[in-house]
């Protein structure tokens, strides 16, 4: 019997393409920085579905770029950890911010929002990729941080 073997494979290319000069990029020191920055770059979807983002950040907290990980519904949104790290591993990421909005307008986290949080941030740590940070932002303005609140193990 004659199998005939296949030895052609898909390439895979990474690129991350950097458009802005490190002295040019913004830096996170606070939540506030950080919702300032997402707010001025989400989608005019705001009010409208769910999104999930990611911020990518080098050693000195400057924001490399920025990803949308997901988009969903008026109710909720899936985010897959593999496509939140296949983003930041592609980027040379130090760390991660990580973003989504409520279109209702409630700031406050659900249950799934923080055992996501949570499953996220326990993943970072194995990757040495911390999650420094994930906020709720509201179409009426304002934002909710899991790391002023104290719910991010850094």
């Amino acid at each position: 019997m004659y199998y005939k073997i296949d030895f052609e494979v898909a390439e895979i290319k990474l690129i991350y393409q950097n458009k802005v000069s490190v002295k040019d990029r913004s830096q996170v020191s606070s939540s506030l920085d950080a919702y300032q920055i997402l707010l001025a770059n989400w989608t005019e979807q705001l009010g409208f579905i769910e999104e999930f983002y990611i911020l990518l950040l080098d050693r000195s907290n400057r924001v490399m770029g920025y990803y949308k990980v997901s988009q969903g519904s008026m109710a909720g949104t899936i985010v897959d950890p593999k496509v939140v790290f296949a983003a930041a591993l592609k980027a040379r990421t130090s760390a991660i911010i990580l973003a989504h909005n409520h279109p209702s307008g409630n700031l406050y986290p659900s249950q799934a929002d923080k055992a996501l949080t949570q499953k996220l941030s326990k993943a970072g740590k194995l990757l040495e990729l911390p999650i420094l940070d994930h906020l709720i932002l509201s179409p009426d303005g304002g934002y909710y941080s899991f790391a002023d609140e104290g719910l991010i193990d850094s």
